[in-house]
């Protein structure tokens, strides 16, 4: 799957561990961020090898949600395009765009074009979404976000991945008419949580899982469960990748302990190497580190995880 993907092959490999940063890197932790200096991050995460970036899709402000709940301030799609010019080869994410909150074929139209503009780069992240303002804005039954998922993502795929489809849905019809441009290879698309639909419907139809961070134990029954769905839907040697995002306050002496924070850890170099190792023998693909609660310059911190933390655990 994806063997002629070069963005896919240099960051998902059965057993092996890549990591990804979540935009915006800086120390904002509760507050809104200033998204300074973000292409200087960006390229600073490309030069030192990171593979991805992650890009989050918040529509509203909303103060009574329990973080910040504003993303990276600008449009997911937008910004995402805007660090994609200024970057050459690492990967660029979203996690996760909401689709019953977008209409498919804008979606389709815009994806593609992303595509087309940044060729095997996109990793595309998608969720049933739960920021409850986001839907009472647009005027969409947060309740019934279940179906209007799956239709928009059925919609989405007639409509990026056929020429002149025959699409009747409650979002919009298609009769002789087409998207253009076209991806010339498929985008590999993931599930982020269960996307309000069983663990089966997303083995059998998302090209990997995102799914939240948990303890290596924990997590290692849930990568177990979700395997075995994906070898009943696509058989013994199928691979799709997990993804776990995880919180990171990276501290200054090596050697610190390890602690928990909510969702993530407070730990050395050392430790985190030993946490990541954990990880990798569990079965997570991809890390997606949040430096949002760093106390330390974020600059700092993404030097010494590229130059200290991620080479051990290049891809063989």
């Amino acid at each position: 799957m994806f063997q002629d993907h070069h963005g896919y092959q240099r960051m998902l490999q059965p057993d092996q561990i890549t990591f990804g940063l979540t935009i915006p890197i800086e120390n904002y932790d509760q507050s809104p961020p200033e998204m300074k200096n973000q292409i200087q991050m960006a390229q600073l995460a490309e030069d030192l090898n990171f593979h991805s970036l992650w890009f989050q899709d918040v529509l509203l402000e909303d103060p009574t949600f329990e973080d910040p709940a504003t993303g990276q301030i600008f449009d997911s799609l937008i910004y995402l395009t805007y660090v994609g010019a200024h970057t050459q080869r690492i990967n660029l994410g979203t996690a996760a765009l909401v689709l019953p909150l977008r209409h498919p074929l804008r979606t389709a139209k815009e994806v593609a074009s992303i595509e087309k503009l940044f060729p095997e780069r996109l990793m595309f992240g998608i969720s049933s979404g739960d920021r409850r303002k986001d839907f009472e804005g647009l005027n969409i039954p947060i309740m019934e976000r279940s179906e209007w998922f799956r239709e928009a993502f059925h919609f989405f795929n007639e409509a990026i991945y056929n020429e002149f489809p025959e699409v009747r849905s409650s979002f919009g019809t298609m009769n002789r008419s087409n998207i253009v441009p076209k991806p010339e290879k498929r985008i590999p698309t993931f599930m982020t949580g269960y996307c309000q639909q069983t663990l089966d419907w997303v083995a059998e139809y998302g090209d990997g899982w995102m799914f939240y961070p948990q303890r290596p134990a924990q997590q290692k029954e849930t990568i177990f469960q979700y395997r075995e769905k994906v070898k009943h839907f696509h058989g013994e040697s199928a691979f799709r990748p997990f993804f776990m995002p995880l919180p990171l306050q990276l501290e200054e002496n090596p050697d610190a302990p390890t602690e928990k924070i909510p969702a993530g850890y407070k730990v050395g170099r050392n430790g985190l190497k030993d946490l990541i190792e954990q990880y990798r023998s569990i079965g997570v693909n991809h890390l997606m580190f949040g430096l949002s609660k760093n106390k330390r310059p974020v600059k700092e911190v993404v030097q010494e995880l590229g130059e200290e933390v991620l080479p051990p655990f290049k891809i063989k």
